[in-house]
């Protein structure tokens, strides 16, 4: 299996809608390979929380058209990251795309874990509540998104639901790089799959973004890692080594803490 992870550089003198057609030309460059992949907020710019408001879009708003159309004339899966999504109640999500090579909208993820703390996205952005695979010819997708990625639980609720492959957008900034990789590498180690995940470069609202997307394979190995500025990451990939890992090696298998096991009474 080929993915493309495209680490789109997002620049404040760059319009919003200048990029969008930018990026659709550059995931239909991507034609041959089986999945293409954005980062987080690339519209806007994770950081730049004053245009989340301004810039946000309903479900199948204009991002969702041009992606769904470069989708279909790439001929590939595309999770194209995430956008400022508006709700009809009027409440900001940010929200993950990924279709299908015919162009539909497969599925939407609204990013549970918002960050910021006591302002930003925690503050802006509604949370979203629900797990969301999709079952692509020769793996099934877990999706999350940035912040996402420092919460365990969120990937284990993921394998239960038959994930082999997780794909994470992000905004993520350079200070703190070294958690981007090492995370990264603790998912895929932890729940024995493959992690996607693909970040912004450039510089949002004055923050400098990590870049260095990566792919890391069940083992913990790292497969492919960009640099940090603008570029294309394609790293060819056995989904089949999940399940043959998850043999060879059942840790999975010894899970105690989280399942739903009746509980005991405390010894006397």
């Amino acid at each position: 299996m080929r993915a493309s992870l495209l680490q789109v550089a997002v620049n404040e003198d760059e319009p919003v809608e200048s990029r969008r057609r930018r990026v659709a030309a550059l995931v239909r460059d991507q034609a041959g390979a089986d999945l293409v992949v954005l980062p987080e907020l690339w519209t806007t710019g994770a950081f730049a929380y004053e245009g989340f408001g301004t810039e946000a879009e309903p479900l199948e708003g204009p991002t969702c058209e041009a992606m769904a159309k470069a989708a279909s004339e790439a001929d590939v899966w595309l999770h194209a990251g995430s956008v400022p999504e508006r709700d009809p109640d009027g409440t900001l999500y940010n929200t993950s795309l990924v279709f299908s090579p015919s162009g539909e909208l497969a599925a939407s993820y609204r990013k549970i874990h918002r960050f910021g703390f006591d302002k930003g996205e925690a503050v802006l952005m509604g949370a979203g509540e629900e797990l969301v695979t999709v079952r692509l010819p020769d793996t099934v997708v877990g999706v999350a998104t940035c912040y996402d990625l420092r919460f365990p639980e969120l990937f284990r609720g993921l394998v239960d639901a038959g994930a082999e492959t997780f794909v994470v957008p992000a905004g993520w900034p350079e200070r703190r790089l070294a958690h981007w990789t090492l995370l990264a590498r603790a998912r895929a180690v932890e729940n024995q799959a493959f992690v996607l995940a693909c970040g912004t470069a450039g510089t949002h609202a004055g923050v400098p973004q990590a870049g260095h997307s990566v792919v890391v394979d069940p083992w913990g190995e790292v497969l492919a890692e960009a640099g940090p500025g603008e570029g294309v990451l394609t790293v060819d990939f056995d989904p089949a080594t999940v399940a043959g890992t998850r043999d060879r090696f059942p840790a999975l298998k010894d899970r105690v803490l989280g399942l739903d096991r009746p509980s005991r009474r405390p010894g006397r």
